[in-house]
């Protein structure tokens, strides 16, 4: 388990950069916080950080959305956002298992608390806390030990 106090956007983004240059492809990152902790801006900063060109927005009520990358080995990053399902099993009718692990791809999923039971074993889990009256958060990464060896190595 990793744990950062992150004081402002600028160090979450420089943390979402030191990750994104820890992937090797085939990782399955699950986020985790309340609304307004800055899941989707962590997404926003990995996703530039890999070479992501549009604008990445929370697919909240279409579930998924797909970006290509510019990175030599992430081929692609699929977004995932669980907020509305009622149930596991509609992300799974989707079809969404056949993206977790594939090697040129990273799945990252938002209120992935909500579709626990379904994720790899090898996922890494980002819970984002917001403390100190809304200007700092709290990161806490467990996963992998590889990734979060590399991150602590990047620090």
């Amino acid at each position: 388990m990793l744990k950062i106090i992150s004081q402002s956007e600028k160090q979450t983004k420089l943390l979402a950069q030191k990750m994104a240059a820890s992937l090797k492809g085939g990782e399955v990152l699950a986020l985790i916080g309340e609304l307004g902790a800055g899941k989707t801006f962590f997404i926003q900063c990995l996703g530039q950080s890999l070479g992501v060109k549009e604008k990445i927005t929370s697919p909240t009520f279409i579930l998924f959305r797909t970006y290509k990358t510019n990175h030599p080995k992430i081929k692609t990053i699929h977004h995932f956002d669980a907020y509305r399902l009622k149930r596991t099993n509609d992300l799974v009718a989707l079809g969404a298992l056949e993206f977790f692990g594939r090697k040129q791809d990273l799945a990252v999923i938002e209120w992935a608390d909500k579709i626990k039971s379904i994720l790899p074993k090898k996922t890494t889990f980002i819970k984002i806390k917001i403390i100190r009256g809304g200007k700092a958060r709290e990161l806490i990464i467990k996963g992998p030990t590889g990734l979060l060896g590399k991150l602590l190595l990047k620090k």
